[in-house]
């Protein structure tokens, strides 16, 4: 049997603060990103189709949850008041395994270079 990982990429524009950040710290003030997240999805490759699951079954999931995030103030989001990395990465995580049980991972980049990985 052969597993295979497949990675698809996502980006959304967004503003945030963090309100729980040492007073002073310029992620107190309202900032925006270009946030990139990828999601990683495992299992066997299927005989008959020979792949894991069609790209625009990942779409389908993720598009309204990045519609949700892009271009609005994620602080105003439920669960997303404290928007770090962390935080965000995780409520990226529930909503999308909900729907693809073989979601095994999700990177999330707050910028090209600092990003934060989550396994579930």
């Amino acid at each position: 049997m052969q597993v295979v990982e497949l990675v698809k990429e996502y980006r959304f524009e967004a503003a945030h603060l963090l309100p729980h950040v040492p007073p002073g710290h310029k992620c107190a003030r309202l900032h925006g990103h270009s946030f990139k997240f990828e999601i990683h999805v495992t299992g066997p490759v299927d005989p008959h189709t020979g792949w894991l699951i069609d790209f625009g079954v990942l779409d389908d999931v993720v598009m309204p949850i990045v519609n949700e995030l892009d271009h609005h103030y994620m602080n105003e989001i439920a669960g997303l008041e404290n928007p770090t990395s962390e935080v965000t990465v995780k409520w990226l995580f529930d909503r999308i395994k909900s729907k693809i049980p073989q979601l095994t991972a999700i990177t999330f980049y707050e910028t090209v270079d600092a990003r934060c990985i989550y396994r579930g």
